[in-house]
């Protein structure tokens, strides 16, 4: 059983690192795309706010679709369809705007489904190894997106169109993914009258999500200000080079996979509660950096420390919530609450990058930057959400790694 479950984590943890890649493929080249369509400035925005909506709706279908059919399945065939996405994004030609919004349509709506489902084996796994693993499999998540990113920059580095680009990436990931899929490992069912709402996932009520979806809005805010507005704030605000410019977001992607990378022996050890704090804490100390900095380089310090901060807080949200649910309510709340849950991930997306944008023309950037510091300050007060009972994670009170095993997706 014990070779079934670290199976299942590499498997699980490769669908991390595939989604990464592909995701960051997507958004790192979306002037290129621009160009390649001939899409204006004013329908652009309409495009890039269509993805995270239609991602939610992917998710809310998700809640409902497990209640009949495995994470695992919708996670082994919704990962295909968001590879497919990104090629057929790439595919296009000037003009043919139409054939961008399905692609794009389509890989927002798999996108949901696939982090929702991704996300569930996470907690389910993280709750049959009885420790913190979650911040890993975030981690091999961070890896993806800095290799996509790279391979972003050869692409546009060398003038490649974008099928060119996209093509060699899928041709690797598509296989290896179905192939990866027939280890992943399932939680416990839920008994059969609860599969239709009726008692685990229709049980999870708003008021036990609320302070969990708040904070995963807020870190949202927080990484889409930096994913957005760091290159403009470092050269307008701070007198950076433009070369520099580009310098914070990678800066703050790396910092985000050594915090992720060692984060689960910090939860093991201190418990969820400390580490979330402490990521607050650090984030909201990287903001106030940012905001007050005097030149480019205190600014790079800023965003250092916000990917050390940030980084713990999405993925300790998915694991309490699909921890709480799977307490109060049992098998299938989990699942439900991990849905939910992650809508507020699109949430946090479509407020961030405009609430900056608005406060920056109407008053100033570095104005505009103490309102993700205050969201995350805000994070503290919900912090004994993510509390482990009646045991904890680490410090001694870690169960069997073959507790709450549930079956191989291959043996459905």
């Amino acid at each position: 059983m014990t070779d079934v479950l670290r199976r299942g984590r590499a498997s699980l943890a490769f669908a991390f690192f595939a989604q990464g890649a592909a995701f960051a493929l997507l958004v790192t080249r979306i002037p290129a795309v621009q160009d390649r369509y001939g899409v204006s400035d004013a329908l652009l925005p309409v495009f890039l706010a269509a993805v995270p909506v239609l991602a939610g709706a992917g998710s809310v279908a998700t809640e409902r679709l497990v209640k009949r059919v495995r994470p695992s399945r919708v996670l082994r065939w919704s990962q295909p369809v968001v590879l497919l996405a990104l090629l057929g994004a790439g595919a296009g030609g000037s003009g043919q705007v139409a054939v961008l919004a399905v692609a794009l349509g389509v890989f927002g709506l798999a996108v949901g489904a696939l982090d929702a489902s991704m996300n569930m084996l996470g907690v389910s796994l993280q709750r049959s190894y009885g420790r913190s693993i979650m911040l890993g499999f975030h981690a091999v998540y961070s890896l993806g997106g800095i290799v996509g990113a790279s391979l972003a920059w050869v692409g546009a580095h060398w003038q490649l169109a974008l099928w060119v680009s996209y093509l060699p990436v899928v041709a690797v990931l598509l296989p290896a993914v179905l192939l990866g899929s027939r280890w992943y490992v399932d939680g416990e069912p839920a008994p059969l009258g609860q599969a239709d709402g009726g008692g685990a996932g229709g049980g999870v009520g708003f008021k036990l999500l609320l302070p969990l979806c708040l904070v995963m809005t807020f870190a949202y805010i927080g990484d889409s200000t930096v994913s957005n507005w760091s290159a403009k704030y470092l050269k307008d605000v701070l007198g950076g080079s433009e070369q520099l410019a580009t310098v914070p977001y990678n800066v703050y992607m790396v910092t985000t996979l050594a915090g992720r990378a060692v984060g689960d022996l910090g939860v093991r050890r201190f418990g969820a509660v400390a580490v979330v704090r402490l990521g607050s804490l650090v984030a909201a100390g990287g903001f106030a950096v940012v905001a007050l900095a005097s030149g480019p380089w205190v600014g790079m310090l800023g965003f250092t420390l916000l990917g050390l901060g940030l980084c713990v807080l999405v993925p300790q949200t998915f694991a309490a919530a699909g921890r709480r649910a799977f307490e109060q309510h049992g098998p299938g709340a989990s699942d439900a609450a991990i849905a939910r849950l992650n809508v507020f991930n699109y949430v946090g997306f479509l407020i961030g990058s405009p609430l900056v944008g608005a406060l920056g023309e109407a008053w100033s950037y570095r104005g505009a930057m103490l309102v993700p510091m205050v969201l995350v300050l805000v994070t503290l007060g919900y912090a004994r959400s993510f509390a482990a009972q009646p045991d904890r994670y680490g410090g001694g009170h870690e169960r069997p790694r073959t507790a709450d095993v549930g079956r191989g997706s291959n043996g459905l």
